[in-house]
């Protein structure tokens, strides 16, 4: 199986060795996602998780789209807090977005970096290419 690397400026660029998503056959690998700006590579959202959750939200969906993917074809996602009590917050705005739509999850209390409340990866479905 081929395994390629996808990306998009319309999500932060990897900080670090690591790609925004891998496409291995027909699913989309992401990885985590925090509030940052695409342009700037800025934290957004301040101390509101809600607004740090709709912001990480934008960032994978921008690289699911790279992929051929959307976050209607999500199967799997991630969710890391860094404060579970966090959780009512993100998971409002987590249900809002993926609506009746609802792939599996784990939520994990983490250590996140830069300073984020919440950060996001996904598994997903590529559309018929």
């Amino acid at each position: 199986m081929d395994l390629r690397a996808t990306k998009t400026d319309r999500a932060p660029a990897p900080v670090g060795p690591y790609s925004q998503a891998i496409i291995a056959g027909d699913l989309v690998f992401c990885a985590g996602q925090l509030a940052l700006d695409a342009q700037t590579g800025q934290l957004v959202g301040g101390d509101d998780v809600r607004a740090q959750t709709r912001r990480v939200l934008d960032n994978l969906a921008a690289v699911l789209v790279s992929a051929d993917s959307s976050l209607d074809r999500v199967t799997k996602t991630t969710v890391f807090l860094a404060d579970l009590g966090d959780f009512p917050a993100m998971n409002e705005v987590y249900a809002e977005r993926f609506g009746t739509h609802k792939p599996a999850r784990s939520t994990v209390g983490a250590a996140l970096l830069r300073g984020a409340k919440v950060e996001i990866d996904c598994i997903a479905v590529r559309r018929n290419v």
